[in-house]
């Protein structure tokens, strides 16, 4: 079975969050299961300045882009630590920039036209890199029109008519919404864009493009893929997600192991697993406390949050709670991440007025983020949405106790702690549904009173470092779609 990845983020070239961990990861796993996949990606300022060994191919191409034509080149390279290939697409107008997709807060203004070049490309690729491809796994709005190409405008060339596509939504949130003049960019005959189609509300609107032609539509949750059939999760796109419901797939992401593992983690004070965890958090802590500046107190309890500072993380609620919490409430905060000035300027405040309480540390530190994961108890993640989250399965691993908001993949990973989940051992953390800086308060309040209770805390530590969240768990999953949906489309039952 060949696959073919088709993505604008894949780590180690480049990543601005989960996307990038999933095209990085899974395709080595897929791999391990007999699977052929392929990576094709932009060739961004970022891939080709990461490091990773990227060479020519020598294979020029040309796409027409409304009445013009771009020309571009494939590199390629490989993942790391792998034999899955890699093709870059190289287009220096298009992707040589300091950033993927916006800049100083502001979209690119030729996003259409840049990711119009890229999807094109990819088809192209097939043909001129002779790629043997049973299915294109598309991943979020940027590849939204592959599915619509594939029965369009490529319809009828040879070797593209039994391509079957899968459509990944990572965050549906983010859509790829376009002047509808754009529709001149793809290609595409004016009679698509329609309102069962292409069009969305007087424009073109790339995701909505996927979710009508795709062969089948996954998400990264299973929670999330029933969320966002309804409004507010569904951003306006719940008839056509509804229509689709039976081509719905809730896939959970997995964690890479071989990257956040406290047991040989090389970032850490100590390394510990789930049989030696007390003495190696115990290490991790204190170093931790002295790095941030904290009092050294191994009996203080440590709450920690990691992330983008804006509203739909819940750091607005953060803030709330912590600015009383800090005077009232014997514990260390540790605080990681940069975003909305409001909520840097709020956090920053509370931290000069309890500099022994609190330590905020703003930008992104990958390593202190590993510190952080090991020496805090607590990891707070109240998002007012989640399509999966990855913190709370780093959590879990490293014995930090997760304190979640009931939605997306936070739901589907994370136990709350009863008495009957406690007796039953499923426990792993705290959860709660309303997104009010009172239900979050309540929260902490039951995760700091199970911290007084040893055997308690014991039992959620174990229970969360002993589950496995792995990207094999979700592999298998991928390859029972990959071969669904090939199935369908052999038979001739499509979209």
């Amino acid at each position: 079975m060949n696959i073919l990845f088709a993505t604008t983020e894949a780590a180690p070239f480049c990543k601005t969050g989960g996307l990038g961990d999933v095209c990085g990861a899974l395709p080595i796993e897929l791999a391990k299961l007999g699977v052929k996949p392929t990576l094709i990606m932009p060739g961004f300022r970022h891939a080709l300045e990461s490091g990773v060994k990227i060479e020519p191919t020598g294979v020029m191409f040309e796409i027409p882009i409304g009445r013009k034509k771009v020309r571009g080149e494939y590199l390629r390279s490989t993942l790391p630590g792998s034999d899955v290939p890699v093709y870059l697409i190289e287009q220096h107008s298009y992707f040589n920039r300091n950033e993927l997709y916006r800049e100083r807060d502001t979209d690119y203004q030729d996003n259409c036209e840049r990711f119009v070049f890229f999807n094109r490309a990819v088809l192209d690729a097939v043909e001129r890199l002779e790629l043997d491809t049973d299915l294109i796994h598309c991943h979020d709005w940027p590849t939204g029109l592959l599915p619509a190409y594939l029965k369009t405008i490529y319809a009828d060339r040879p070797g593209y008519n039994q391509i079957a596509t899968l459509f990944t939504i990572h965050n549906l949130a983010y859509q790829g919404s376009f002047w509808h003049w754009d529709m001149e960019l793809t290609g595409v005959g004016w009679e698509y864009f329609n309102w069962q189609q292409l069009e969305f509300y007087g424009q073109l609107n790339f995701m909505k493009s996927a979710l009508v032609f795709a062969d089948a539509l996954s998400t990264v949750s299973p929670r999330y893929a029933e969320e966002i059939k309804s409004p507010p999760m569904s951003c306006g796109l719940e008839g056509v997600l509804r229509h689709r419901q039976h081509d719905l797939f809730g896939v959970l992401n997995g964690c890479d192991y071989a990257v956040w593992n406290p047991a040989i983690d090389p970032h850490l004070a100590q390394n510990f697993d789930a049989a030696n965890y007390a003495a190696g958090k115990a290490a991790c802590k204190a170093a931790l406390q002295a790095e941030m500046g904290l009092p050294v107190r191994p009996e203080v309890p440590m709450l920690a949050a990691i992330g983008r500072l804006a509203e739909q993380k819940g750091f607005d609620l953060i803030a709330d709670v912590l600015a009383r919490m800090a005077q009232q409430q014997d514990a260390q905060w540790v605080l990681l991440g940069s975003g909305d000035k409001k909520y840097q300027d709020a956090l920053a405040g509370i931290a000069r007025e309890y500099p022994e309480r609190v330590a905020l540390r703003l930008g992104f530190d990958n390593a202190l983020a590993h510190r952080i994961e090991a020496g805090a108890d607590m990891f707070l993640m109240p998002s007012r949405y989640e399509p999966c989250g990855l913190n709370q399965m780093y959590s879990l691993k490293y014995g930090t106790v997760p304190i979640v908001r009931e939605t997306g993949g936070l739901a589907d990973t994370i136990t709350n702690l009863s008495e009957k989940t406690l007796s039953d051992g499923s426990a792993n953390g705290f959860s709660f549904a309303d997104d009010s800086p009172y239900a979050l308060s309540m929260a902490i309040d039951r995760a700091l009173r199970a911290y007084g209770q040893p055997e308690v805390w014991r039992q959620l530590v174990t229970t969360g470092m002993n589950q496995d969240w792995s990207w094999s768990r979700s592999a298998k999953r991928y390859v029972e779609i990959y071969e669904h949906t090939l199935a369908r489309v052999e038979a001739g039952v499509g979209v």
